[in-house]
């Protein structure tokens, strides 16, 4: 690119006013490197109003100097980290944005919740999204201010709800897109989500909620079809820069079509990661644990009079396996319907979690089964309740970063007490 990729951009008068107020109201907190174009990410971020983007800057600066920021790099993260966060970068587009590409289904919320706290969670989401920034700030110095944005890839084959419906990983993924709202608006060039299953459509429409009109815009979903979702990358990423895997031509040294070397595909974290074995069967009154007797079985009924609300389990048994179902009757016309059809699930091996969407007026019956057992009673630890997940989910995690750094504060003091 000829002369300064940097150059102040073209501006409406009523836009050059109030990028020149917005400026003098925020000199005092400016560093060096905050020109005009990341002055102007805060001011389209509040439609152009320079009061509302210097509280909204001011309010993120504090933010940045609470999660002491500047020190990141020499934060010691846990190992589980390293290999099971899934993320990477082959390159940059066509236009000099960094590209990121994240295999969804390679989170494995129980297992990091379980092997570092929610603190380090976030610290480490917070530091990974730095170190893209601060790559784009340097493609900018080459392509202009548009590299300062990012093109992300979400993969998100084989994604399933069921992990979600733990409560704490709905809040701390809440958390996450609310801190990308807060703190880093106007940095997503383009979003292609590919490979979204059916499901996928009733996640995104909750976490739809906590994005702007402007980042919505940059979003495109594309179901299992190669044949739409590949033009689309190669539209805007060269197919040298692009995993095999994906369509592209690029591998690692030895040939492998994911590019192990660039992108950490995460996976089921081994439970030699785990620092507690603490899990929501401790940490709520709403789990009862029980014994489903051989050849019986234990069934709940719920009625349910208004429609937005779901069914909601969460369960484990020690030993063997148990069979579960849930149907649903309609009061009004009296019309059954096995809402989920009963099966024998292993909860001795994996916790077993899930919803369903409720109908008014219906009377929903959950079973454990345990009569296809003839020797064996079953010990089963359980929670199913009729909610509003979104409502309680998105309460909480509107200030779940206040209490994560209550708890954090809390950790460190004991252990300063304990020495």
């Amino acid at each position: 690119m000829n002369g300064n990729p940097l150059k102040t951009p073209s501006l409406q008068d009523d836009e050059r006013f109030a990028l020149m107020k917005f400026r003098r109201s925020v000199s005092d907190i400016l560093k060096p490197e905050h020109d005009d174009h990341f002055l102007l990410r805060w001011l389209r971020a509040r439609q152009w109003n320079p009061d509302n983007a210097e509280k909204m800057l001011r309010e993120s600066m504090k933010w940045r100097a609470k999660w002491n920021l500047d020190d990141l790099e020499s934060w010691e993260a846990p190992a589980v980290f390293k290999d099971y966060i899934p993320h990477g970068s082959t390159g940059f587009d066509k236009d000099g944005s960094v590209v990121i590409f994240i295999p969804f289904n390679g989170i494995d919320i129980w297992g990091l919740l379980h092997s570092a706290s929610k603190h380090d969670i976030i610290k480490n989401t917070i530091r990974v999204l730095e170190r893209y920034m601060k790559l784009a700030y340097e493609q900018s110095k080459i392509h202009g201010p548009d590299a300062r944005k990012f093109l992300v890839i979400f993969d998100m084959d084989n994604f399933s709800m069921k992990q979600y419906a733990y409560r704490p990983a709905a809040e701390l993924v809440i958390t996450a897109f609310q801190m990308y709202s807060n703190h880093y608006p106007e940095i997503l060039k383009c979003c292609l989500i590919i490979n979204a299953p059916k499901i996928f459509s009733f996640g995104f429409n909750i976490i739809k909620k906590f994005l702007d009109e402007y980042t919505l815009s940059k979003i495109s979903i594309y179901k299992h079809n190669k044949h739409k979702w590949l033009p689309a990358i190669l539209e805007r990423v060269d197919a040298a820069s692009l995993p095999v895997y994906f369509g592209g031509e690029l591998t690692d040294k030895d040939g492998n079509p994911k590019c192990l070397e660039k992108i950490c595909w995460g996976g089921k974290i081994p439970k030699k990661f785990y620092i507690s074995e603490e899990d929501t069967f401790n940490n709520t009154s709403t789990y009862k644990t029980t014994v489903v007797k051989k050849g019986s079985k234990l069934k709940l009924h719920f009625e349910v009079e208004d429609s937005g609300v779901f069914l909601k389990w969460e369960f484990k048994t020690e030993m063997h396996d148990i069979k579960f179902g849930v149907r649903s009757v309609n009061q009004q016309t009296g019309e059954k319907v096995n809402e989920v059809p009963l099966k024998r699930i292993a909860a001795n091996e994996d916790e077993e979690t899930g919803f369903i969407t409720c109908q008014a007026n219906h009377k929903y019956t959950v079973v454990f089964d345990n009569s296809y057992s003839y020797f064996k009673n079953k010990k089963l630890t359980y929670s199913v309740v009729v909610t509003r997940p979104l409502d309680e989910v998105e309460k909480s995690a509107s200030k779940i970063e206040e209490k994560i750094f209550d708890q954090n504060e809390n950790d460190i003091s004991c252990e300063i007490k304990a020495e």
